[in-house]
């Protein structure tokens, strides 16, 4: 497969007459530009991409959304794809480290000169149009894309989907994760809300495939109102998990002996089904062979999604932030046993279900460590502990102004039976990779 060549350097300059020549500038400026930090709607985005000529890009796109098992799908989706040949361009959000994370060309992170460079184009096109942190990351990840001459896109689809940035461009491939409650305030209060909005990334000529194994009636419904073909798990498509491998097929065609995207983890194998299915629905334009397949899951790899890490005693980093993302956490932990105490330490954000979260891992904790998370967005731990309070939970529990202090409190009194998981926020879990310098 011959790549596309990209353009010779994405560093090429940095204009004195820009705005801001530093990253970490421009991104506290856009902080502040628009009056809400989040607002759902396409016209702005919209408006700016068409004037630097992003709407029509001659790549292909697919994108994700979900409640959960977005990243991971969007980092299967490519690793198996550059194994293939292609050159790939991946949106994700948020970041953990470095704002950086968020965008790369075939897996490498975009370096500081290209997304300032991406700004100060945006910056200039956009006029008086007043565009929010979220619009402006978007539009810099498209602009960058379409200069790097890349054959494939994969977005992941911010909080909701039909009036989210990313859905300024049609995909030819709409791939939506699992559906469950979170970001209630803008989504709606229940499954069917939430999946309506995530519904509106399918188009009516392009495929769609949903990886949630019971998809709520108004995303099968909005598929049908579309005339959009609709794959779904179970009913088009299916996995079977036999031991330490699994196989996949859809019609006639089966994929055997395929090693596990994550061992630790099960639900990645249903992530990795729906992603299976979205590369055969685009394997007219893009064919993807087994090899790459198999090598494309070997090395999938993705900080904060149960990610065990060596230390003192056994340390899980999981960046768990609504009720079924903890569900998912508590069944791991559960498969993973260990002899001694775990230690559960946690910080989250104020737009969070505190209770449905403490809920799924209480039965995990035997001593609570919770953090404030700075921000307007942020809880003080006093918050969180009186949610344990009122559920009945008062011994074991300590408070923490940072993750650095409870980390060092924590690693100071655990034996090696014992065990940390660090959860609730991607802020915690970035904090935690912080203090324990374990950046790439």
């Amino acid at each position: 497969m011959q790549v596309k060549p990209k353009i010779a350097s994405l560093d090429s300059y940095i204009a004195d007459s820009m705005r801001f020549n530093k990253l970490h500038e421009w991104l506290a400026w856009q902080e502040g530009l628009h009056f809400t930090a989040i607002e759902l709607g396409l016209d702005r985005c919209m408006s700016v991409a068409d004037k630097m000529g992003l709407l029509q890009p001659d790549y292909a796109v697919i994108s994700v959304a979900g409640t959960n098992g977005k990243g991971s799908s969007v980092n299967m989706l490519r690793s198996i794809l550059t194994h293939a040949g292609y050159t790939t361009g991946s949106y994700t959000s948020p970041h953990l480290i470095r704002y950086n994370e968020r965008v790369s060309i075939n897996g490498i992170e975009v370096s500081d000169a290209a997304l300032c460079e991406a700004f100060d184009r945006i910056d200039r096109a956009r006029g008086d149009i007043s565009l929010t942190y979220f619009e402006f990351g978007t539009l810099a990840a498209l602009d960058i894309f379409q200069r790097a001459g890349i054959d494939i896109a994969i977005l992941e689809v911010g909080l909701g989907g039909r009036l989210d940035a990313v859905n300024c461009l049609d995909a030819d491939v709409a791939l939506i994760a699992s559906i469950d409650l979170d970001h209630e305030l803008w989504l709606g209060p229940d499954r069917e809300a939430i999946a309506r909005e995530k519904a509106g990334i399918m188009r009516s000529k392009a495929p769609a495939v949903c990886s949630d194994p019971g998809p709520p009636q108004s995303l099968i419904n909005h598929a049908k109102m579309l005339g959009t073909r609709l794959y779904l798990q179970k009913q088009d498509y299916d996995y079977q998990i036999c031991g330490n491998s699994w196989t996949w097929r859809w019609d006639s065609v089966m994929y055997t002996d395929l090693p596990h995207p994550s061992i630790y983890n099960a639900r990645q194998v249903q992530n990795a089904a729906g992603v299976l299915m979205a590369l055969t629905a685009l394997s007219d334009r893009f064919p993807v062979a087994i090899h790459a397949i198999r090598q494309g899951l070997l090395e999938f790899n993705l900080d904060g999604r149960f990610q065990i890490v060596p230390d003192k005693a056994q340390l899980v980093l999981d960046v768990a932030h609504n009720r079924q993302a903890a569900e998912l956490l508590a069944q791991n932990l559960r498969q993973l046993p260990v002899s001694g105490n775990t230690h559960i330490l946690i910080g989250m954000l104020s737009d969070k279900n505190h209770h449905a979260i403490f809920n799924e891992i209480s039965g995990s904790a035997d001593f609570w460590h919770l953090v404030t998370l700075d921000g307007p967005r942020g809880t003080k731990s006093e918050a969180l502990n009186k949610v344990l309070m009122a559920m009945g939970i008062t011994g074991n529990v300590s408070c923490y102004d940072t993750v650095a202090d409870a980390l060092g409190r924590v690693r100071a009194i655990v034996a090696p039976q014992d065990r940390i998981v660090i959860t609730g926020s991607f802020l915690t879990v970035g904090a935690a990779i912080n203090h324990l310098n374990l950046q790439h």
